[in-house]
């Protein structure tokens, strides 16, 4: 037997009953609870951590599904901007369309050619106002100074005198800028003085 034991069996036969130093708690007794409490402790906080854990998971994942979402809204609200630019665009040309389709239907043996001619340019004139409501400008710079973002040299003739140089004589092909972004460079012949 172990001599906690005894004494404590020894004890109660001579004072026939329970001492104060009893009624103390032992110390395996105190290392056992307090083992006890720290392991509850420990439970605790990692259920705590664990609920912070599924909390932050939850928002990463609503915040994943909202911003695919939006980029998904994002990608069909441009097409449909884009799809309705089209389509404006389209209803602005139907009209020159419509007269280049009644040009065309023209019996040509009883139509004079300069009629003809001009009905081809009243539709020029409209198809490039309808255009120009859309933000087209026409690049057509006959006696401007030579300008390599805007115009596209594809010969040169002599120039005159020295304050001819590099001006452009003739435009083979107009160029066309829509609202500030060149779509094609005016095609040109450029002056250039030699002595």
């Amino acid at each position: 037997m172990p001599d906690d034991f005894r004494t404590r069996a020894s004890k109660e036969q001579q004072g026939g009953g329970r001492s104060p130093a009893d009624d103390e708690p032992r110390a395996e007794d105190v290392g056992d609870s307090a083992a006890d409490d720290a392991g509850a402790e420990t439970s605790e906080a990692q259920a705590a951590l664990q609920r912070q854990l599924d909390e932050q998971r939850d928002k990463y994942l609503r915040l994943a599904a909202e911003f695919d979402n939006f980029r998904k809204r994002a990608t069909r609200e441009r097409q449909e901007i884009a799809v309705r630019a089209q389509g404006d665009l389209i209803r602005q040309l139907l009209d020159s369309v419509d007269d280049l389709g009644r040009v065309t239907a023209v019996d040509a043996s009883r139509v004079d050619p300069a009629s003809i001619v001009t009905g081809v340019d009243a539709v020029q004139k409209k198809l490039l106002r309808a255009l120009s409501n859309v933000g087209l400008e026409i690049v057509n710079p006959v006696d401007q100074p030579f300008n390599p973002e805007l115009h596209e040299a594809v010969a040169t003739e002599r120039a005159l005198s020295p304050e001819d140089d590099h001006l452009i004589a003739q435009v083979y092909q107009p160029g066309y800028v829509l609202q500030g972004q060149l779509l094609r460079p005016a095609r040109v012949v450029v002056k250039q003085w030699s002595e």
